[in-house]
């Protein structure tokens, strides 16, 4: 008789503190949902600027730390979102949250066209060119003469206080309607950050996210094994874009006045999130959080200096890069091992022991 040692393997994502966190991030998710009952409304638009810059910055994490596409030029699709939104209630007359849904499904599509031309360039022309597509965007909605032009238009009076939602939360907690669009559309931005947050993680941890990380890593390599790297960043770059829209028009309904200089500002839409981006850590999906509050304090407190606002903003930028080159969390991760969103995978196994049970035969 003879005992064998055997070895079971399993890959795993999870780890005991992902599993511990989650259960705190329901808690904020639910906290976050009753904070309109508790807070002022100054509060709730400060949480709302909040919520959807951290979704513009998980878009473009997504794309430049996943899938290695450096863009400036996200603002086209924050900008296109917008005008889709305001088109449709205006020339339409439909209901601005159906217009969100618009303005998700053709920034989807404006990808098509846009990325035919982009993922012809590599890196540095590539960034260059959907600045350019940003640009050539603001300059054609500049000419539509039915939305304001150059100097913009605002949204029709009474559009958002007859948003669908908005009368039902008036009544139901005795709010004025002003108040209460400002409720449904930080609602819907909570709602968007915690699904945006939650598809990435599911996306990395698939076998789609395997490839992702592959193409970012080596093309070639990639393509060698099975993976068609056009396809992966066509995906990502769709999947953006889409997000994007939704969230410029979100804006919008809150802003209720668009121009074409706001709308599609690199400023505001895509060097702000790459700050907050870089900041927190590129290529974690915790970075972009840790990167909006920061930029929400640094933005707070710098607010009185004018013009110095961008330069002392871009002097941390350049600090925290040669202090710590992964980001804020990159720095945090190295030092303590955590991992809030892991999707890293790491090869666990258990022992077990096998009798074998052998004679001799006369």
């Amino acid at each position: 008789m003879a005992v064998e040692a055997l070895q079971s393997f399993r890959v795993e994502t999870r780890t005991r503190l992902s599993s511990a966190f989650l259960v705190v991030a329901i808690a904020v998710l639910a906290i976050g949902f009753a904070a309109p009952l508790f807070s002022t409304r100054a509060v709730i638009q400060d949480l709302f600027f909040i919520l959807t810059m951290l979704v513009l910055a998980q878009c473009w994490n997504l794309l430049a730390g996943f899938a290695g596409l450096v863009s400036v030029g996200q603002q086209a699709f924050v900008g296109f979102g917008a005008y889709t939104m305001f088109a449709s209630v205006i020339l339409l007359g439909l209901d601005p949250l159906i217009g969100i849904m618009l303005a998700g499904l053709l920034a989807a599509l404006l990808t098509v066209p846009t990325g035919f031309f982009v993922f012809r360039l590599q890196g540095a022309y590539f960034a260059i060119g959907t600045w350019v597509i940003a640009e050539v965007a603001r300059l054609s909605f500049a000419q539509w003469k039915a939305l304001g032009g150059g100097t913009g238009t605002s949204l029709p009076s009474g559009a958002t206080r007859d948003m669908f939602g908005v009368r039902w939360i008036a009544d139901l907690f005795g709010w004025r309607a002003s108040q209460a669009t400002d409720v449904l559309c930080y609602w819907l931005a909570l709602a968007l950050a915690a699904a945006t947050i939650l598809f990435i993680h599911r996306l990395l941890r698939s076998r789609q996210g395997l490839g992702l990380a592959a193409v970012r890593d080596n093309q070639e390599a990639a393509r060698s094994v099975g993976v068609d790297p056009r396809w992966m960043k066509s995906t990502v770059y769709l999947l953006a874009g889409l997000v994007s829209g939704v969230t410029g028009a979100l804006i919008y309904v809150q802003k209720a006045r668009i121009s074409p200089d706001a709308a599609f500002s690199v400023t505001d839409w895509t060097a702000y999130v790459i700050f907050i981006v870089v900041i927190g850590g590129i290529g974690t999906i915790e970075g972009p959080i840790v990167g909006v509050i920061v930029f929400f304090v640094l933005r707070n407190v710098l607010a009185d200096y004018g013009s110095w606002y961008l330069l002392i903003l871009g002097l941390i930028g350049i600090l925290v890069m040669l202090v710590a080159p992964r980001g804020l969390w990159g720095l945090f991760t190295d030092r303590t091992g955590i991992q809030l969103f892991p999707v890293r995978r790491m090869l666990t196994g258990a022992s077990t022991t096998k009798t074998i049970t052998g004679g001799t035969h006369g």
